[in-house]
C-alpha cells in the first residue's frame, strides 16, 4: 500500500513562502505525464514537464513546457547562443537537480541553472509541478511560480 504524500521539501517551501496552493494526490506512483495527468484530473497541457538540458561546458538549464509538448534543446540552445545542447542522462538528474527523474520541479535546485519556460505557460492561470514525490503533484496559480522561479520566456517546443 502506498502512503499518502501529505509534505514535500516543496509544498515545505511554498507554505514559508505564503503561496497557496492544492496538493494532487495519486492512487499509484506515477508512470508517465499522461498517467500522472489522469490520476490529477487534469489535462496533460496543464503540466509543467522539466527537461534537464547540458551543454558542451557542463552548464545546465531546465526547459519546461506543457506536458502534451517535446521540448526542442536546438531552439534552448538558439537562446543561449551555444555550440550543442543535449538531453541530461536519467541516472544524472539526481545529482544535479535533488529530484528523481519524473519528478524533477523548477523550485529549489541545489545549483543555480537557467530555467526556460515555454510561452505558452503565460495562457495558463494555474499549472500543476511536480511535489517532489511521484505520489502527488501541485496545483497553482502560474503568477505565484513565475515569480518564485524567475523564468525565461521563449517558444521552445519542437
Amino acid at each position: 500500500m502506498n502512503e499518502r504524500v501529505t509534505s514535500t521539501k516543496i509544498t515545505e517551501f511554498l507554505d514559508v513562502q505564503g503561496v497557496p496552493y492544492t496538493l494532487l494526490h495519486h492512487q499509484s506512483p506515477a508512470i508517465s505525464i499522461e498517467d500522472a495527468a489522469q490520476q490529477r484530473g487534469i489535462s496533460p497541457h496543464q503540466m509543467v514537464k522539466t527537461i534537464l538540458l547540458r551543454d558542451m561546458d557542463n552548464n545546465y538549464t531546465l526547459a519546461c513546457v506543457p506536458g502534451n509538448m517535446q521540448a526542442d534543446p536546438k531552439k534552448v540552445r538558439a537562446i543561449l547562443n551555444c555550440r550543442r545542447m543535449t538531453c541530461v542522462e536519467l541516472s544524472d538528474v539526481p545529482s544535479i537537480t535533488g529530484y528523481a527523474p519524473g519528478t524533477v520541479a523548477p523550485l529549489l535546485l541545489p545549483s543555480k541553472m537557467n530555467i526556460f519556460f515555454d510561452s505558452r505557460f503565460r495562457e495558463l492561470d494555474s499549472i500543476t509541478i511536480s511535489s517532489g514525490s511521484n505520489m502527488a503533484g501541485i496545483a497553482m496559480e502560474t503568477t505565484h511560480l513565475i515569480a518564485l522561479c524567475e523564468p525565461i520566456f521563449a517558444d521552445i517546443t519542437r
